[in-house]
């Protein structure tokens, strides 16, 4: 249950929901009763679009638990997002960025990343395969958008075999299928793979690369690397973050990797769009801010969620500039 009241925030005045006390206390504190640690934004750098849980694939480590016909976060089209497109733009956001699913499979998505390209940098992740290479003949003509548009594609493992062991049989020939092609057209291309404790990252990239000469695909692609970052719902036995533990942070600048200083996401749920906190943290209905993106910048977020601990210890960003 919620309440909802005014509270005057930046000298305005607005109405918002509260949770009742026995949620409002896990909100803002630990297990242990300790203030958590939190974010105050004011800013709009990066605006996610989360294009729906839909996917061609149904990865058992998905950390959307994304799999086809999935509506968990239900299918975003331009009608829904042009609003909050357009209110990001008057916010002055630097660059618009998609994930899902898989954002290919909606079928509203090349003219969504259209719009968005005509205005500000664009920032694609995709899985590379029969989504985007049966619409090649309408992604091509993005290439001469007057904004570049990154596509970062999954990747996980140089060896095929254990990639396709979670992703599907023949998925990595047909992921470089994708990048070979996205290469040749011209856009920018990187890679997300997975990590392992105690591996060597010199070494695992090394074997992507030659991989990538084998295909004709240039060894340059820059690389980011993921750990498990668990299914929607789960709990991963990460510390809690304090507001002592913050204090490591002390400074504005010193903050700046978290992701909620700076970006925010829409996300389309009961057929309505919503602002949330942070694009790994669709899970969890206290980290949705509000129906305007302006609302979402006054309101302090809590780091609550198991997965804001890899921004805590790693400097982790799902982000990187178009």
């Amino acid at each position: 249950m919620s309440l909802i009241e005014t509270r005057k925030t930046g000298g305005r005045i607005a109405a918002v929901e509260v949770l009742e006390p026995r949620a409002r206390d896990s909100w803002t504190h630990t297990r242990d009763g300790e203030p958590r640690g939190y974010i105050d934004s004011d800013r709009l750098k990066e605006l996610w679009i989360h294009t729906g849980t839909a996917c061609n694939l149904a990865c058992p480590f998905c950390l959307e638990g994304s799999k086809p016909g999935d509506r968990r976060i239900e299918g975003m089209t331009l009608a829904d997002a042009r609003p909050r497109l357009d209110e990001a733009l008057a916010l002055g956001v630097e660059q618009f960025s998609f994930t899902g699913g898989e954002p290919f499979v909606i079928r509203d998505f090349v003219n969504l990343l259209a719009y968005a390209s005509e205005h500000r940098p664009c920032f694609v992740l995709t899985n590379a395969t029969e989504p985007l290479l049966r619409r090649r003949h309408q992604v091509a003509p993005l290439v001469r958008q007057p904004h570049p548009i990154h596509f970062r594609v999954s990747l996980d493992h140089p060896d095929p075999a254990r990639h396709d062991a979670g992703r599907g049989e023949g998925s990595f020939a047909r992921a470089m299928e994708g990048i070979a092609w996205l290469v040749a057209q011209g856009f920018r291309v990187s890679i997300a793979r997975q990590s392992d404790p105690g591996e060597d990252a010199a070494a695992v990239e090394a074997a992507f690369r030659a991989r990538f000469r084998a295909h004709g695909i240039p060894e340059s692609l820059a690389f980011t690397a993921f750990p498990d970052l668990g299914v929607p719902g789960s709990e991963d036995g990460s510390p809690e973050i304090t507001e002592t533990c913050m204090e490591k942070y002390p400074t504005r600048e010193s903050r700046a990797h978290f992701m909620c200083t700076y970006t925010r996401m829409l996300v389309k749920t009961q057929g309505r769009v919503r602002v949330y906190a942070c694009t790994l943290v669709d899970d969890d209905p206290q980290y949705d801010l509000g129906g305007t993106l302006a609302e979402s910048l006054e309101q302090r977020i809590m780091l609550r969620h198991h997965r804001c601990f890899a921004c805590y210890r790693f400097g982790a960003s799902c982000s990187a500039p178009a």
